[in-house]
């Protein structure tokens, strides 16, 4: 449950963040660049709300809390995210869970994908930069 608070509230900051702009891009930005321009044009977005929130957790859940500790939450977090898209996917789009993990443009989708990455390990990196 430690590590369950933090990890839950930087979930919750992206995901909704991503909501937001992912009901935006999809309204006004799809229609007019594309499927693949879109999910770029939001990406940087996406990536500096990732890094707000970190930095948020880490000074609201996260103090004293070792390197072990901080990759757990953002283990965590990225867990709870996959979880949504799964749901999200599934339910309300009607895809396939293969369709959830593989149906993406190959430039957009792997952007996607590492943008996941360092949402995973952003809480560790963020200590990493303060140590410094």
């Amino acid at each position: 449950m430690q590590r369950f608070t933090p990890a839950l509230a930087y979930f919750l900051i992206v995901f909704g963040s991503g909501f937001f702009l992912g009901t935006i891009r999809v309204l006004f930005i799809l229609p007019v660049l594309g499927e693949r321009a879109a999910e770029l044009l939001e990406m940087p977005f996406m990536l500096i709300v990732i890094v707000l929130a970190a930095r948020w957790i880490d000074r609201r859940f996260l103090t004293g809390v070792d390197d072990r500790g901080r990759i757990v939450v953002g283990l965590l977090a990225f867990g709870l995210v996959l979880s949504a898209e799964f749901i999200v996917g599934i339910a309300l789009r009607g895809m396939t869970p293969r369709d959830v993990l593989f149906a993406r443009d190959p430039v957009s989708g792997a952007a996607y994908y590492l943008s996941l990455l360092l949402f995973a390990v952003m809480p560790w990196l963020i200590a990493q930069r303060r140590r410094r």
